[in-house]
């Protein structure tokens, strides 16, 4: 991991210094070239942790135990680590935004922000349950 950490610091320095000798003409430019970094790493990173999770989800499945996800700790870690990743990728999405809309931008980021997270939290509720169950439509 402190390879890929070095790596980020390097990408970082030769960002900051090629600033230096562009100028501000190319500051946009730079940023959503070191940001796209950023999230190609990010994805990795989450991409390797989602294949390492449903690996093991699929193991304790092929060995016949109950899976794991109906515990109470797995939905406060699930939730946890939701809650993780937005406030990691809300950083450059709010530059983003603030560079290409200035603070409507700002706000409209963090609305989504708000709203993806407000959705993962209540994803367990059920919505709209009929008590009439006639129709050949419902489960």
């Amino acid at each position: 991991m402190e390879a890929r950490d070095a790596e980020l610091k390097k990408e970082l320095d030769a960002t900051l210094h090629a600033r230096r000798e562009l100028g501000e003409e190319y500051d946009s430019a730079l940023v959503d070239s070191f940001l796209g970094k950023v999230e190609q790493r990010l994805d990795g990173t989450i991409d390797r942790r989602m294949r390492r999770h449903l690996a093991e989800q699929q193991m304790v499945v092929a060995r016949g135990a109950r899976s794991p996800s109906g515990s109470p700790l797995d939905s406060w870690s699930e939730r946890f680590g939701f809650g993780v990743i937005s406030m990691i990728l809300a950083v450059p999405l709010s530059a983003i935004g603030v560079v290409n809309a200035g603070l409507t931008g700002l706000v409209v980021t963090w609305a989504g922000i708000f709203g993806v997270n407000a959705v993962h939290a209540v994803k367990g509720v059920p919505f709209g349950r009929r008590k009439n169950r006639d129709s050949e439509w419902d489960d």
